[in-house]
This record gives structure tokens, sequence and C-alpha cells, in this order.
């Protein structure tokens, strides 16, 4: 360690208690010392015209928000990104195990201010082919952001979405302590990485919808209106102030029918297994014409694989399994913590409205579950719906569970809806053969029901049902139910034609 170094920006810090005026300021802290780092950028022309900064704590936090502005002032917002704690460390003549946390709080507080600075303004000139990755810490998107550099200019960017004190930050994609691993491992590929924090868009957009769509009966999808509606409109956002003419991301899909006039449209990858064209569903055919997935065409095998080879240390990082906001807690106490959605005694009933049992709210079950009903029964009973307003759960045997028809609400179609052939009906399950009835053309034609050639279990109220043409996602809608054969309407036929 360069105690000359280290002490010139303690006793004489670049720009300490001097915020420059209309800067876009981040303020980060928390560690075990108690430092905080509250940390201002100006952008002017795409450089950084200045920079200033106040800090708490221990002297070592003082030199490191010192050694970030004095890294940043006068260099391209680009340049600036590439400054992490490594550099911070280096121009501090090397840092000791023990005082390396300021040059992490620093580097943090430096790229969540220029985030927010690039939020402002288009800061830098567009360049043919550059590409904006997002990269959340796992090994997927390290391999689209690895993939993607070696073929073009790349910028990285990660999200951060949700910050709660009982949620695990190592488990969750979007939280500080991902967003700080993501970073790190950004420019240890030598790439630029800035900080989007979308945490009060997040909640509206996304923890907001979840919460009133369990209070009131159904079963939502949370990633779909995030990545439809929250995450990447942002970043697309972030990409043209950057002059990033493409998004690129680690997931897992493919694009087709891009000559298209009205814009292509997402294809299954070549890893059905892995596939997230589901998740991706509700993303506008304008959208997808600048995005770019990398390992639509590679299988996770491949992936781990070419991360092991560059020498990646998240090539053997497990996936993420949890809904990001809900790692480290339960449903039940996020409801009742974040929604006011608390435990309320209710009934078990079956299909003639016979009591079987009690629970503690509808909003712990979703349709088609078996398991935590504790009702005895000589055979297996499932949830086969719920009513919100008298807090009922129905159940009844699987067998009740079976339709031919569901009905979708908030339909949105890419291309006509004479080309449905299968829709799925979530996630992890396969596509059914079936038709839209009436086959409406592309739009959006209000409420549609579709009739499926094989009977479907488990259709939830609240789920996405992904509309498509073979591989392909030709259209979106919300399930509102489950229509069993003698509930079939006449007029269905004419609804939409």
């Amino acid at each position: 360690m360069d105690l000359l170094a280290f002490e010139h920006h303690l006793l004489s810090p670049q720009g300490r208690d001097r915020i420059p005026v209309d800067a876009a300021v981040a303020s980060v802290g928390g560690f075990d010392c108690c430092d905080q780092v509250r940390l201002g950028v100006v952008l002017e022309d795409g450089a950084v015209r200045d920079a200033g900064f106040q800090a708490e704590g221990c002297g070592a936090a003082t030199a490191a928000a010192s050694a970030a502005v004095a890294l940043v002032r006068g260099r391209s917002v680009l340049e600036a990104a590439r400054v992490g704690p490594d550099q911070i460390a280096a121009e501090l003549g090397g840092l000791s195990s023990a005082k390396h946390h300021a040059a992490e709080l620093a580097a943090d507080a430096l790229a969540r201010a220029l985030g927010y600075a690039v939020r402002r303004a288009q800061v830098v000139p567009a360049a043919p082919g550059r590409t904006l990755v997002a990269m959340s810490g796992g090994v997927d998107s390290a391999v689209a952001a690895l993939l993607c550099s070696r073929r073009r200019d790349t910028v990285a960017v990660t999200l951060e979405l949700w910050a709660d004190t009982e949620n695990d930050g190592e488990r969750s994609c979007c939280s500080a302590s991902a967003v700080s691993q993501a970073r790190r491992l950004a420019q240890s590929m030598g790439l630029p990485h800035l900080t989007l924090d979308l945490r009060r868009e997040f909640r509206a957009g996304v923890v907001e919808p979840f919460i009133s769509g369990y209070a009131g009966g159904e079963t939502p999808n949370p990633c779909v209106g995030c990545n439809g509606h929250v995450r990447i409109d942002a970043m697309l956002d972030m990409a043209d102030r950057l002059g990033c003419e493409r998004l690129a991301t680690g997931h897992y899909a493919r694009l087709a029918e891009a000559d298209d006039p009205r814009g292509p449209l997402l294809r299954v990858a070549a890893d059905p297994a892995k596939d997230q064209t589901y998740m991706l569903a509700a993303l506008a055919p304008r959208t997808l014409a600048r995005m770019t997935f990398p390992l639509g065409e590679l299988r996770k095998p491949e992936v781990r694989a070419i991360a092991a080879d560059a020498g990646l240390p998240v090539a053997d990082k497990v996936d993420s399994q949890d809904l990001c906001f809900l790692a480290g807690t339960t449903r039940q106490r996020f409801l009742a913590r974040h929604g006011g959605v608390s435990q309320r005694l209710g009934e078990i009933v079956d299909t003639d409205g016979q009591l079987l049992g009690h629970h503690q709210g509808q909003h712990n079950y979703t349709v088609g579950q078996r398991r935590g009903l504790c009702v005895p029964s000589a055979e297996p009973l499932y949830v086969l719906s719920k009513d919100a307003g008298t807090n009922q759960v129905i159940v009844g045997p699987r067998a009740a569970l079976y339709t031919e028809r569901v009905a979708l609400r908030a339909v949105v179609l890419r291309r006509s809806g004479a080309r449905v052939s299968s829709v799925k009906l979530r996630y992890r399950s396969r596509p059914l053969p079936g038709r839209l009835v009436g086959s409406p053309e592309a739009g959006r034609p209000g409420p549609v029901e579709v009739a499926l050639r094989e009977p479907a279990d488990a259709a939830a109220p609240g789920q996405l049902a992904c509309l498509m043409d073979g591989e392909l996602v030709i259209g979106t809608g919300t399930i509102t139910a489950a229509l069993p054969a003698e509930r079939r309407r006449p007029e269905a036929e004419k609804l939409i034609a």
C-alpha cells in the first residue's frame, strides 16, 4: 500500500463537501463501520464535467470517494463507467483487505450517480453496432455480455429493483448485493458498467399489481409484467441515451419474421428446457426489433462451458429459482408486510357448497394446488377456484379441473388469430393444441375464448396465456376463467366473429 497516495486523498480530498449544482447524486452506506458516501456527478457533452462528494465514517471512505472523483473528472461517461473498486484502490496506492470496503462503497455511489445522470438526457453519440447488455450477476447474462463484447462495442447495465431487509441479497438478481457482483464481473471483463435504479417503477408496475392480484383472488405473473412494462422499456431508454443500437439480454429466446413490416416475433429457444419466451411474451414487436438474445441458439451446458473457458467466476453459479422480491421470504409474509393482505379465516367448500374445512386466506392458494389443504377426504382434493369476496376456496377432484375452454381478457395479437395453433397456460407447461374462437385479426380484440383440442387442468385466473403458431409467439391474454364443458355458451362462437 502506497501511504503517500492514500494520505494525499485523505488530507487533500478531491471535491469533498462540494456536491456540484444540478448534479445527479447517489448515497450509499450501511457497512459494519457505518461508512456513508454521497457522490454527485454532472455530465456535459458525454463527459463528467464535475464531481464531488460527502463522506462519513472512517478515513478510508473519504479517501476512496476522493479517488473516485479524481478518476472520473473530465472523462467520458463510458470511461467513467469503467471505474470500479480495483481502479479506486489502485489510485490510492492499494488498499488492505480491511479497507477495501471503502473502494466498494465509493464505486457503488459512482455507478448509481452515473446511472441517474444518464437518465436525464442523451449523453453519448450513437455508434453503429454498440450494444447495451443487461447483467444480473448470473452465468447467463455474463455469457451474453461476453459474446456481445467479442463482436461489438458493449456497455453493461444492472438494474436495482427491490430493497428489503428480509430479502436474501445473495439469492436475488435485483438486490444491491447483486448489483455490486454484476458490476465487478462486468468491469473484470473490461466493460463499462452503469447501475439503473428502478425501485420506484418496480414497486408501482410489478409489486403493486402482484399484491392486488392475490388480494383479488388471482395468480399474477409478475415477471411477465416486469419484462413487458418496466425493465426492458427502461433499458431501451438508457440504450438510446448511451448511443446503443441494441439491447441484449441473457434470456433463452429467439426472433423470427424479422422482415415483417409489423416487426419480429418471439421464437422458442433452441434449449426447450430453458426457453423463456413465456416471460417475454408481452414485449411488442417494435421493442423486439431492437433486441438480441445471444443465448437463443445455445443450450445451458454450452453456456456454462463458454463461461468456464473464459475464466468467468460465475460458470458454476446456481440459477435463481425465486421471484427476485421473494428471495429469503415467503409469499404470505410478503403480502402481509407490503400489501396488508393478512391472514383471514375462511371456508373450504366443495362444488355443492358443503363445508369441508377452514383456511387462513384465499391468497394462500392457487388454482390446481393440492398440498396444504388439510381437509380429510377419500380422494385427493385440488383447488378448483377461489372467491376473494367471500374468502372461500372451492375444492374438488382433479377431474373437475379439466377444461376444454379458457376465457381470456386483455388479449393482444401480433398477427391474425387464425394462425393460433396452440396455447401455453403456464411457464413450465407445454403448449396445448387449440384455436381462438372466431379467429380475430391482429390488434386488441377484447375478450376471447380459446378452444383446446385436449383437456387442460389448472388454468389459473391471472396467469398469462401465450398464444402460439408452432414455435412462434403471436399473442397473449390473461386467463379469467376455465370453462367446463357444460358451461360453454352457445353464443361464444359469435363473441368475436
